[in-house]
């Protein structure tokens, strides 16, 4: 992974379990780079990830 932006309606209610999880999956260096965005809606969600990965040649 290169690059994560995680979209949350809710950010403080979100946030702490997002971590965990991060922390979880993301052990090893170099770590992406990550935004965390606020927002007022999301379809059908409560939050939406997107990441941008890169293959090794």
């Amino acid at each position: 992974m290169v690059d994560v932006t995680t979209f949350h309606t809710d950010p403080e209610a979100q946030f702490e379990i997002i971590m965990e999880v991060r922390n979880e999956e993301i052990r090893v260096a170099p770590y992406p780079n990550w935004t965390a965005v606020g927002v007022n809606w999301l379809a059908a969600f409560d939050f939406e990830i997107k990441v941008i990965a890169r293959i090794p040649d």
